[in-house]
């Protein structure tokens, strides 16, 4: 299965806004959604929430892809993104609210560079550790 890049970025922008707004307001329940929202796409990045907004509204006025990218370092990603926030969630949930902070404020980074230049960090950490995990030839 592969992925329309663009429907990616537009996750990573939405994204990127829901934890602009965790960071202002501190809500946590907020955090939560969208820690729930990582979760449904980790578990299949056709059915995460964004990706049903994208579709209606954004792909047919845009028509195909010109490229796709496999799902695989998608997934990857968006659990990667499910942890930060789950732990984020915790924090202002908790009371702990730098921990909410800190952690927000790292899935905010990785959102925003893959809705602004296109650089899914959690996908590049995925391709480096496929990579780092290959055997080695003789």
């Amino acid at each position: 299965m592969e992925l329309d890049p663009r429907g990616q970025r537009f996750a990573a922008t939405l994204t990127s806004i829901v934890l602009v707004v965790v960071l202002a307001t501190g809500w946590g329940w907020l955090a939560l959604a969208q820690t729930v929202v990582f979760a449904i796409t980790a578990a299949d990045p056709r059915r995460g929430p964004y990706a049903y907004v994208y579709r209606a509204l954004l792909l047919p006025r845009l028509g195909p892809p010109a490229e796709r990218e496999p799902v695989a370092p998608v997934r990857f990603a968006q659990l990667v993104g499910f942890s930060f926030l789950a732990v984020a969630s915790v924090g202002y949930l908790a009371g702990l609210t730098a921990l909410g902070v800190v952690f927000t404020a790292f899935a905010l980074l990785a959102a925003f560079l893959n809705a602004a230049f296109g650089l899914c960090l959690g996908c590049e950490a995925y391709l480096a550790i496929k990579r780092l995990s290959r055997p080695r030839s003789a």
